[in-house]
């Protein structure tokens, strides 16, 4: 079995072969309805379980459908629903019960710690969801797409972030090392990456670049990135983040500096007005909502690299 929780971790081969066999998947898909399963339904009997301590809309369609389309089933399981937590079961027995009844364990969770000691104790495969480092299913995701319109490796083109140093840009750190791609990244002096990434960042080989100035970063960028400025449960001075980074939106003005055919990503959800116009959003660069669809492609290469099926 395979575990999937940082991209850092997992041989750039092996990335690569998730990456073709979703394209593969996904030009078989074409006609078929969302429950119809893929001819040779390669996880037929198999069972996901899912675990969510954060809320979610695309990790949890996309992963419910890619096991189905497999040949499997799946169960979402809420924090609130179970004993599991402070006063109640364990992690490690929680871990076991999850091991006597799935195939694969998907957990979006608040803690590194959790992800870790899930891994320690479970006996099948766990695949990291979100957590408060990193969201690698969604960045590697991003990568399928981004060659998929692009239409060339993506160790050819020039990626730019703009916008807070979280989780999901350190899982596209970690993917311009596997991949071999350039990443700009700008955000304000007060908000660098976190310790971990900048050690990837600094290394000898690196093609990763970190400005103070939106403008120097996205500067013939191919693929624009942002995020939400203020994620989900952040504990901050949420009008004085706001004022940090008001220069750092992605709106016609700065993306001028990007080339012409240049796409904007974003995995959602947005908040329009903030770091994205609703120009950017809606234009004619925008593929987020390709970029949401192509996740439950993904997601399946991922579940088949899980249990040595690829």
């Amino acid at each position: 079995m395979n575990h999937f929780i940082n991209l850092i971790d997992i041989p750039a081969t092996n990335l690569r072969k998730m990456i073709n066999d979703a394209k593969k998947r996904k030009k078989k898909r074409k006609n078929l309805n969302s429950l119809v399963p893929d001819k040779d339904m390669p996880l037929k009997g198999k069972f996901l379980v899912q675990m969510f301590e954060k809320s979610s809309l695309r990790t949890r369609l996309s992963f419910y459908l890619a096991i189905r389309q497999l040949g499997g089933g799946a169960l979402n399981l809420r924090k609130d629903e179970l004993h599991f937590g402070e006063g109640g079961e364990s992690i490690h027995d929680t871990a076991k019960i999850i091991s006597n009844y799935g195939d694969v364990f998907m957990l979006r969770t608040d803690s590194d710690i959790k992800l870790k000691k899930f891994k320690k104790y479970l006996k099948i495969p766990i695949i990291n969801g979100l957590s408060v480092s990193g969201h690698p299913t969604q960045i590697l995701s991003d990568i399928f797409t981004i060659e998929e319109i692009k239409k060339k490796p993506v160790s050819k083109l020039q990626l730019c972030w703009i916008g807070d140093t979280n989780n999901v840009l350190n899982s596209l750190v970690e993917a311009s090392v596997k991949f071999s791609f350039k990443l700009n990244i700008a955000s304000p002096k007060k908000y660098p990456p976190s310790k971990n990434t900048l050690k990837i960042i600094n290394r000898k080989n690196s093609k990763i670049k970190f400005f103070n100035d939106p403008k120097k970063a996205i500067f013939q960028a191919d693929a624009v990135f942002a995020d939400k400025f203020i994620s989900i449960n952040d504990k901050v001075n949420k009008k004085k983040k706001l004022k940090d980074f008001k220069n750092f939106q992605i709106n016609k003005s700065l993306t001028k500096f990007a080339k012409k055919d240049f796409i904007f990503l974003h995995c959602l959800p947005a908040s329009r007005g903030k770091e994205v116009t609703s120009e950017i959003i809606d234009g004619k660069n925008s593929i987020v909502w390709q970029q949401a669809t192509n996740r439950y492609h993904l997601q399946k290469s991922i579940l088949l690299y899980c249990l040595n099926k690829l």
